[in-house]
């Protein structure tokens, strides 16, 4: 493993970051994403999946258990037979038996125990694979509430811009209507204002579509399905600290579970090599007979019986030797993926890191560049008002304008998001 990040400047460095916390979630300021991330760990199905996964696998892991222990079984009966000779009487006799019986095979080679590492190997797999859906739902849930935010966010921004155009619009009318204007400069603006009703409506269909699924996600029908939050705007970008490459081998859900799922694979290879050797069984049985219908007592005749088999294969058209191989190159294929899930985490946290180090500079940047797109618009207003522009100038300062706006909305989304990632990228919270 790497000694640290490349991308460490992008961490947040500074004193008040904190290493992720279980409920990472909470870190953004918002009680209704903590709410929405606690119904959806409650109620989603994919959730109640992950679970009976990992009860079959528990099952599995003691149905693999039992073969260690010897098998009892108890048998008992009674019955009448009765036969007739051609033109006589019938006659018939009765009988009862019970026999208690026991068999077990010796684990000489260590079969059995490497079937049951093998399914305790999956049982951890399972688990992990659980807390990999817990950890993937719950960045789902939250990227899904950042992006109905920041959509009603861009909603009221339009619908603000709009209100400028209108009132633009306004302004290029009068000094039509005065002869200061040409209608060109009027059908200009007319078709700004008419461009800026036409954007609102694909937001408020993502918006809408967002907001079903989310809805889904948090295990909930989307009719009545509400989130009460209007902007990103008060949302915290949590400071995250990244703590060093080689602690995603003990954090990530997901490589822990391809660690668990390389053992099982390793004791599925020692359970293979095991079958090419002798196996010993050992029975044995007791029990009693009469001649009496279900009746013990008169007479019984009882009966023990041991015994002891061994049995090597010696010819199976190479089948054995093929099981040898099977097991050994899937344990090999998952050395390959195990090492494969390990690069893609340290990229994975790269990624994240660059992304939330570039986002953060980048919305600094923006926030100016829409400062300076209002003075502009401002003073283009008073120029076109006084005759010292034409109406151009004012389009031109527009378009800026709501460009800038919405570009700073899609930013913070963008940085919201890259915070999620590095949290998903860390494997959750340890804290």
């Amino acid at each position: 493993m790497p000694p640290a990040w490349a991308e460490i400047g992008g961490a947040s460095a500074g004193t008040d970051t904190l290493a992720p916390a279980r409920n990472w979630w909470s870190g953004f300021g918002s009680t209704e994403l903590t709410a929405l991330v606690a119904a959806a760990l409650g109620a989603s199905p994919d959730m109640a999946i992950a679970a009976e996964r990992v009860r079959q696998a528990e099952a599995q892991a003691s149905i693999a258990g039992a073969s260690l222990f010897p098998v009892l079984n108890f048998s008992a009966g009674t019955g009448r037979r009765g036969t007739r000779a051609p033109g006589g009487s019938w006659s018939g006799e009765n009988s009862s038996s019970g026999a208690l019986s026991a068999s077990y095979e010796l684990d000489l080679w260590g079969r059995i125990s490497s079937g049951l590492r093998s399914a305790e190997a999956s049982l951890r797999a399972s688990r992990f694979d659980q807390q990999t859906v817990r950890l993937t739902l719950a960045a789902g849930v939250a990227s899904a509430y950042f992006q109905v935010l920041s959509l009603r966010g861009r909603i009221e921004t339009a619908r603000e811009n709009l209100a400028i155009a209108e009132r633009v619009l306004k302004l290029v009318d009068a000094r039509v209507r005065n002869g200061a204007a040409s209608k060109l400069d009027l059908a200009r603006q007319r078709a700004t204002v008419l461009s800026l009703r036409a954007s609102i409506p694909p937001l408020e269909l993502q918006e809408r579509q967002t907001l079903y699924a989310l809805a889904i996600l948090s295990g909930r029908p989307p009719e009545g399905f509400e989130a009460a939050g209007a902007s990103v705007s008060a949302l915290i970008v949590p400071r995250v600290e990244p703590g060093l490459p080689a602690d995603l081998l003990v954090r990530r859900p997901d490589i822990a579970s391809a660690e668990a799922q390389l053992a099982a694979a390793n004791a599925n290879v020692a359970a293979a090599r095991a079958a090419l050797l002798p196996s010993i069984s050992l029975t044995g049985s007791a029990g009693l007979a009469s001649n009496v219908l279900v009746n013990f007592l008169n007479t019984p005749t009882a009966a023990l019986a041991l015994g002891a088999s061994l049995m090597q294969p010696i010819f199976d058209g190479g089948r054995l030797r093929g099981q040898v191989d099977v097991a050994a190159s899937q344990e090999r294929e998952l050395v390959v993926s195990y090492r494969k899930s390990i690069l893609a985490a340290l990229a994975d946290v790269e990624g994240a890191l660059a992304a939330g180090g570039r986002t953060a500079e980048q919305e600094a940047l923006q926030a100016q560049v829409l400062e300076q797109a209002r003075i502009a618009l401002r003073l283009a207003e008073i120029r076109y008002r006084e005759g010292a522009d034409d109406a151009l100038t004012v389009l031109d300062a527009q378009r800026t304008l709501f460009a800038a706006e919405d570009q700073l909305a899609q930013i913070r989304l963008a940085r919201l998001q890259a915070s999620i990632s590095l949290y998903k990228a860390l494997g959750g919270g340890w804290g």
